[in-house]
């Protein structure tokens, strides 16, 4: 078994790229991208407690903004686990996060993803 731990240095810059877009689109109100950026914060995060954990919070948060109860119900369970599924390395490769998703299902990496895994030395 794999323990990962902390988001690689080659990872980060587009962690945290997505992070800040994700701010920039909420600050603005353009609530469909910021979670788009999300979304992909938590594909390249989820490998990684701190990080995984820190995008699922900050879905909790949006699920209050927006005023969604199945957001907000279903981020819960997600905050809670999510960091430690990742530290043992079980996470549902590709799953976007949000509640409107099955929590262990995995999904398909779109390409700019995948590319950007591979740039990093990120393999499976």
């Amino acid at each position: 078994m794999k323990f990962h731990t902390a988001i690689p240095e080659k990872l980060k810059p587009f962690y945290d790229s997505e992070l800040l877009a994700y701010q920039t689109e909420y600050s603005n109100e353009n609530l469909t991208k910021a979670w788009h950026h999300l979304e992909r914060a938590h594909i390249i995060g989820q490998k990684y407690p701190y990080a995984h954990t820190c995008v699922h919070w900050k879905m909790l948060q949006f699920g209050i903004k927006i005023k969604s109860r199945k957001e907000v119900i279903g981020q819960i369970p997600r905050l809670l686990f999510g960091g430690v599924k990742s530290f043992v390395g079980k996470i549902p490769v590709g799953n976007p996060g949000g509640a409107n998703v099955p929590p262990l299902r995995p999904f398909p990496i779109e390409q700019e993803l995948r590319e950007i895994f591979i740039n990093a030395g990120i393999h499976d």
